[in-house]
C-alpha cells in the first residue's frame, strides 16, 4: 500500500511541470496574438500629435553663437548700476516695463520693454507680431546700387501709418499699443531728428485674437532693424553692435534673423550682417503682411555706448574678461573685446593661428588707407582728403622699413577695394595700425590686444572716436595732431620708430 502512494506521488512530481509548461505556453501564444492584433489594429484614442512633437526637440535653423574668449554672461541675478562702464556697454538694460501680457486674454501675443537709464532708450520685443510692408512708405530696398543714383534718403527711410505694427492681444477692439507718456519715458526722442523705432511704435495696434492675418509666419526670432548711415563703416558697427546686444539682452538662444525695415540699396558691409546673424531681409521685400513668433526692435546705433561716447564723458576703460572673472568691476568692460571677436568668427578666421603667426612672420605695420568708392546713392565716389600727403608718407614709410633691422611688414590697406574677411585679417595680424581719422580705423574693435595704434589728425577732424576704442580695449594709442593736413614724414616715422621699440625693434 505504502509503494503504490509513494509511485503516485512519483508520477504527479512529473506530471506537474509538463502541466505548468503547457499553461506557460499557451499564455505566450495569446499574449504573441495579442501583439500582432494590436499592431493591425491601432488604439480609437491615439495620442495627439502635438503632444508627440511638443516632446521630440527640434534642432534650430539659425546659427549658433561661436564661443568667444572674451564672453562675460549678460543675463545674470544682479544689474549693474547706471552710468557705469557696464551700463553703457553690457546689460544696462536692467528696467523690463510689461506692456502687453500673455496672461491678460486668450489671444498669446505679448510685449515688453528692457529700458537702459544710462542709454535712455529700450531694447523692446514681442511675441506674435505683425508687420504690413504696405502700411510702410519707403523704397524698396536691397536694389543695386548703380540702379538707385540718384535716390533721396527721405525715400529710403520708413514712415508708418497706424497698424503696420501688430501685437495680438486680449483688446475688443484694435487700441495702441502705448502710448505717448510711455514713448516718452522709454523711447524718447534723444536729440535724433527721426526716430524710426519710436515711430514703429507708436504705430503699434493690439487686435483681439484671431485678427492677425498673415501671408506668412516667421517662426524663429527675428531682429527688426532700421539703419542710417548704412554705408559708412564707423556708423555701421554700431548697428552691428545694438543688434548683437539686443540679440544677448533677450537671451535669444542662437543668432537671430534681421529684416531690414528701411530701403537702402545693397551695400558691401551687408556681407557682414549676412556673416553675423542667420539670415537678412528687407521688409519690403515680404509679399504681404509677416507675422512673427519672436520680434525684437533693436535701438538705433545713434544710441549705443560707441556713439554716445563721442559727446557723454564717462569712466570706462578696457580690460580682459579674464581680469574681470577674477574680479568683477563694472568700471571697466571687455564688451568690445567680445564683439570684436564675434565678427572674426562670423567669418571663420582662426584667431589663434593669426596670433602664433604674428611672431613668426615678422612685424605687420598696417596702414589703413582713405580712396575714392561709391558707397551710396547721393555719393560722388570721392573721398574728401584727411591727409593731403597720404601717399607721400606711405611711400616713404614703405622705403624706411625696407632698411630696418627688424623684419617690417608695411601692408597697405585699401579696405574699400578688399573683402571684409580680408580687411579683418589685415587688421588681426598687424602689430602696429596707422592711419588717418576716418571709419577704417573703426576695424580696432577686432584688433588683438597687443596692437599698437597710431593716427595721424588733421586740424579739421580732432575727433576723439579712435581714441575712445582704443581705450575701451586697452589698445596702446598715439596721436599725431597736425596744424592742418600735411604730415611731417620725419615726424611721423619718428613716432613709428617709438613704437616699434616698444616691440623691441
Amino acid at each position: 500500500m505504502a509503494g503504490r502512494a509513494q509511485s503516485h506521488s512519483h508520477r504527479l512530481r512529473r506530471l506537474i511541470p509538463r502541466v505548468l509548461f503547457l499553461v506557460f505556453a499557451v499564455h505566450a501564444v495569446s499574449f504573441a496574438l495579442y501583439l500582432l492584433l494590436q499592431s493591425n489594429h491601432p488604439s480609437p484614442n491615439p495620442a495627439p500629435r502635438t503632444q508627440i512633437r511638443d516632446e521630440i526637440r527640434v534642432p534650430s535653423a539659425q546659427k549658433p553663437w561661436p564661443r568667444l574668449p572674451s564672453f562675460l554672461p549678460w543675463v545674470s541675478g544682479s544689474s549693474p548700476p547706471p552710468h557705469t562702464c557696464e551700463a553703457y556697454f553690457g546689460n544696462g538694460f536692467s528696467r523690463r516695463v510689461d506692456v502687453l501680457s500673455s496672461g491678460a486674454g486668450e489671444g498669446g501675443g505679448w510685449f515688453r520693454c528692457h529700458h537702459s537709464e544710462t542709454l535712455e532708450s529700450s531694447i523692446c520685443e514681442g511675441a506674435r507680431v505683425r508687420l504690413d510692408p504696405a502700411l510702410i512708405a519707403m523704397s524698396r530696398g536691397g536694389e543695386p546700387l548703380e540702379k538707385v543714383m540718384g535716390r533721396s534718403e527721405e525715400e529710403e527711410l520708413p514712415k508708418y501709418e497706424p497698424g503696420a505694427l501688430q501685437v495680438e492681444g486680449s483688446a475688443a477692439a484694435r487700441a495702441p499699443l502705448v502710448d505717448a507718456g510711455f514713448l516718452n519715458e522709454y523711447v524718447p526722442t534723444g536729440g535724433i531728428g527721426m526716430h524710426t523705432m519710436r515711430a514703429l511704435l507708436e504705430s503699434a495696434r493690439v487686435v483681439p485674437h484671431g485678427e492677425l492675418h498673415c501671408s506668412q509666419w516667421i517662426e524663429e526670432p527675428t531682429l527688426l532693424v532700421t539703419r542710417f548711415e548704412y554705408a559708412n563703416l564707423f556708423h555701421t558697427i554700431t548697428d552691428w553692435y545694438s543688434a548683437y546686444v539686443s540679440s544677448r539682452v533677450t537671451n535669444l538662444p542662437n543668432r537671430p534673423n534681421v529684416v531690414f525695415v528701411d530701403g537702402h540699396c545693397k551695400a558691401q558691409l551687408e556681407q557682414t550682417w549676412e556673416a553675423l546673424f542667420s539670415s537678412v531681409t528687407y521688409a519690403k521685400n515680404f509679399s504681404g503682411p509677416v507675422c512673427f513668433r519672436h520680434a525684437i526692435l533693436s535701438p538705433l546705433g545713434y544710441e549705443t555706448a560707441l556713439f554716445k561716447g563721442l559727446t557723454e564723458s564717462f569712466s570706462c576703460e578696457g580690460a580682459s574678461a579674464q581680469s574681470l572673472r577674477e574680479k568683477p568691476d563694472y568700471q571697466k568692460t571687455a564688451r568690445l573685446s567680445e564683439f570684436g571677436e564675434m565678427i572674426v568668427s562670423s567669418f571663420d578666421l582662426p584667431q589663434d593661428d593669426i596670433m602664433s603667426s604674428k611672431k613668426l612672420n615678422g612685424i605687420n605695420v598696417l596702414f589703413v588707407r582713405r580712396e575714392d568708392y561709391l558707397a551710396h546713392p547721393r555719393h560722388s565716389g570721392k573721398v574728401e582728403s584727411r591727409l593731403s600727403n597720404e601717399q607721400d608718407v606711405y611711400d616713404a614709410i614703405d622705403r624706411w622699413a625696407k632698411g630696418h633691422k627688424c623684419k617690417l611688414n608695411v601692408v597697405n590697406g585699401l579696405f574699400a577695394h578688399m573683402t571684409m574677411k580680408e580687411q579683418l585679417r589685415a587688421i588681426l595680424e598687424a602689430s602696429v595700425v596707422i592711419g588717418a581719422h576716418g571709419a577704417g580705423l573703426t576695424h580696432l574693435v577686432s584688433a588683438t590686444p597687443d596692437t599698437k595704434v597710431l593716427e595721424i589728425i588733421s586740424s579739421m577732424y580732432r575727433r576723439p572716436h579712435f581714441a575712445l576704442i582704443s581705450h575701451w580695449k586697452a589698445l596702446e594709442y598715439h596721436a599725431i595732431n597736425l596744424p592742418g593736413s600735411y604730415a611731417s614724414i620725419t615726424d611721423v616715422i619718428s613716432e613709428l620708430s617709438k613704437i616699434l621699440e616698444g616691440l623691441g625693434c
